[in-house]
Order: C-alpha cells, then sequence, then structure tokens
C-alpha cells in the first residue's frame, strides 16, 4: 500500500502544481483572460475540427477492421500486432515514417506533389498523425468488444444464413455500442493530445497545424500563463472524457 500511495502522491501533486498556478499579478478572472488570446483560440480551433476528423476516420474505418479482427483466420495475431504497433512505437517515430512516406521527397510524396497534392505542413498531416497514434485505441478495445457477443447469436444468424455485413449491423454491433462509445472517446482524448507525430509531420503554423498540445510547448517557453491555460483546459477535457468512459464501461459489465 505503500507504493500504491507513492504513485497516487506523484499524480496527485503533479496535478495540484498545475491547478494552483496563478501569475504574478493575476485577477481572478485571468484564465479568461489568457482563453480570449489569438493564440489559445486558434490552437483550440484547429484542435477540435482536427480531432472531429480522426474520431470520425476512426469510427468508420476501424469499426470493419475491429469485426475482421474478431473472427479467427489465419495470421490474425500478425494482423492485431500489426494494427497495435503504434500504441508502442515513439510518437516521434510515428511523425517521421510519415513524413518520409508522404511528405514531398516521400514515398507517395514525391508522386503526390506532381499531381498538386501536399500533405505535409497542412490540416490534412494534423488528422493523419492524430489517426495512426489514436487508432489502434479504438480497434483494440471494439475488438475486444465484439469477441464479448455471445457466439450462439452469431451462430444463429450464420445459420439463417445469414450475410457476415447484415449479421454485424443486427446482431454484433447493438450490444457493443456502449464499448464502441467509450472506446471511441478514449481514442479522441488520445487524438486531442497528440504532439510528436503532429509536430514532426505537420509543424507548428499557428492557426493552420498548432493543436492544443504544440500551443502548450511552445508558449511555455516564453508565456507560461497561456501554456497553463491551454493545459487546464486539456485537463479538463480528459478528465470528462475518461469519467464518461467509465460510466459506459460500468454498463457494459453490469
Amino acid at each position: 500500500m505503500v507504493f500504491a500511495g507513492l504513485l497516487l502522491a506523484l499524480v496527485a501533486v503533479a496535478l495540484v502544481g498545475l491547478l494552483a498556478h496563478r501569475p504574478a499579478s493575476a485577477t481572478p478572472w485571468w484564465f479568461f483572460a489568457e482563453l480570449q488570446r489569438a493564440v489559445v483560440r486558434q490552437a483550440l480551433v484547429v484542435s477540435l475540427e482536427s480531432t472531429l476528423v480522426s474520431a470520425i476516420v476512426i469510427l468508420v474505418c476501424g469499426t470493419p477492421l475491429a469485426l475482421l479482427l474478431s473472427r479467427r483466420f489465419p495470421g490474425r495475431e500478425l494482423l492485431e500486432t500489426f494494427v497495435s504497433l503504434p500504441v508502442v512505437l515513439p510518437p516521434v517515430v510515428a511523425g517521421l515514417a510519415l513524413l518520409l512516406a508522404f511528405g514531398r521527397n516521400g514515398l507517395l510524396g514525391h508522386a503526390l506533389a506532381i499531381a498538386g497534392i501536399h500533405i505535409s505542413f497542412t490540416l490534412i498531416a494534423v488528422i493523419m498523425a492524430q489517426t495512426l497514434v489514436a487508432a489502434p485505441l479504438y480497434v483494440i478495445a471494439a475488438t475486444n468488444a465484439f469477441q464479448r457477443i455471445d457466439p450462439e447469436l452469431v451462430d444463429a444468424a450464420a445459420t439463417l444464413r445469414a450475410s457476415f455485413t447484415y449479421t454485424a449491423w443486427r446482431v454484433i454491433i447493438p450490444p457493443a455500442l456502449p464499448a464502441l462509445g467509450a472506446a471511441l472517446a478514449l481514442a479522441w482524448a488520445r487524438a486531442l493530445g497528440e504532439f510528436g507525430a503532429t509536430i514532426t509531420f505537420a509543424g507548428n503554423l499557428p492557426g493552420v497545424t498548432q493543436t492544443m498540445p504544440i500551443a502548450v510547448y511552445i508558449e511555455g517557453q516564453d508565456d507560461l500563463d497561456a501554456a497553463v491555460a491551454i493545459s487546464l483546459i486539456l485537463l479538463l477535457v480528459s478528465f470528462v472524457v475518461l469519467a464518461g468512459a467509465r460510466m459506459m464501461q460500468s454498463r457494459v459489465t453490469e
């Protein structure tokens, strides 16, 4: 229990240090004043726009992949490892991989540039970096949720000669919706907090590719108050998302 207390103390002291910050010449409304700054508002807009698209892409593309991984087939373990790789891969490495693949002189970037398509250092690059890093969290959780569905229901649908697509929409997905919602919320929160892959592949262009985590890093070097204000927003959003995900997960286990 002592070691458990040390870990809890580490988390608590770090959070208190952030929450207790007050500027030297602070007014009671200093936090809201910082939110009015252009750099804060721009970073907030870029983050919300990019993570919304990332979440949609993860949901649309990750759900079929999770359905596939929930079935047994040769090479499934290898495919699961491949899909889960970004979870343990350092984000900056993921960003470098995207840059070498889609940058102007990259594997596909050169051909895209000839066609007039430029991805690196754009909002699209932000979305791609967020999706690459956050998608595995959704796919892994969704796969586990689909595997918990009563196999007798799936077998009954197969006996009635229902297609797998029909079975997925009518038998597998509906009971797993709370778990899918929790998984998507966690993936969205991970995308919101993504830093390494984003700054490597998309750079730091205020109002274009500067997300909230990047703004925290940049502003923290010159204006600590603005960095703290953005950090508090991220902390609040993360807490709400995690609490909501826990509630949805508790409904699944009840």
